[in-house]
């Protein structure tokens, strides 16, 4: 779904600038990325979701920021390669959050080694974000 289908089905609206949800949401953003880092490798699942939900919010508050308020993780997407021009990290979220919605409401069963590289991604697209968009965040 491209960005300008997203605004004509509503599920993204323009939205103040609300500094304090921004603020928020990047605090329960890291809170999430500390809790990942400190579970044992035997919860590796565990472990993704935290870090794709912890990625989500950076996205979330980058969308606030620049005025919009998204409602599909598939929209974030679009943000990602239409808004910011980020087009190789759009389509690392889009395999990324494809991945944890198979685990999560399909019952996809990972092993331990594809753990390692999805865990790694969402580290790598995480860090992208926070150094290289987020950096007024700081």
């Amino acid at each position: 779904m491209d960005w300008r289908e997203c605004t004509k089905k509503q599920i993204v609206k323009d939205s103040k600038v609300d500094k304090n949800l921004i603020n928020s949401l990047k605090e329960v953003s890291d809170k999430k990325i500390r809790s990942a880092k400190i579970l044992p490798n035997d919860l590796y699942v565990v472990k993704i979701s935290l870090l794709y939900d912890a990625l989500r919010e950076i996205l979330e508050a980058l969308a606030l920021q620049k005025g919009y308020k998204i409602y599909n993780h598939e929209c974030y997407a679009s943000f990602i390669k239409e808004i910011l021009k980020f087009s190789f990290e759009a389509d690392e979220f889009d395999k990324l959050r494809k991945t944890r919605n198979a685990i999560n409401y399909y019952g996809k069963d990972i092993n331990f080694e594809e753990s390692v590289e999805i865990i790694f991604k969402l580290e790598k697209n995480i860090q992208f974000f926070k150094d290289k968009v987020l950096v007024y965040f700081r």
